[in-house]
């Protein structure tokens, strides 16, 4: 009885006493701008006590925004929006006291610019010219 007592008792110490507490929340985004008519994934991670970090989902985390909608953990803009900028707000759900906040912008430009083709890359290459995208190239002077 008293090794079933003492198991209970390491159990449950276990997952309260050890438990790594979050001390703070971090965007870790891939874009400096949100896409209209796409998913835009918001990768959250959290810094614990112990000074590790971890990323957190949307079973840890409260998403919320001035516009668009959250499906999990992307946050879907319609193509009609008029917004020039959008405010993400994340909170841990276990304690609402923890939370950030990030404005991003929406990207203005079309994606439309055509990619080079392998042909190119390869001829520049062979030029001695590093590669490069056609934005540079215009910018270029002679």
């Amino acid at each position: 009885m008293k090794r079933y007592i003492l198991l209970v008792f390491i159990v449950l110490f276990g997952k309260t006493g050890f438990a790594q507490s979050i001390d703070s929340l971090f965007f870790n985004l891939y874009t400096d701008s949100l896409k209209k008519g796409t998913h835009n994934y918001i990768n959250v991670v959290a810094k614990y006590k112990n000074g590790s970090y971890l990323p957190l989902n949307e079973n840890e985390i409260e998403y919320n925004s001035t516009a668009g909608k959250f499906e999990r953990s992307s946050l879907w803009i319609p193509m009609d929006t008029k917004d020039e900028k959008i405010t993400i707000t994340i909170k841990l759900k276990s304690n609402k006291t923890i939370a950030k906040s990030v404005v991003l912008y929406i990207k203005k430009k079309a994606d439309n610019e055509p990619l080079r083709t392998k042909e190119e890359i390869l001829a520049d290459m062979q030029k001695g010219n590093k590669p490069s995208s056609k934005k540079s190239k215009k910018n270029k002077t002679p």
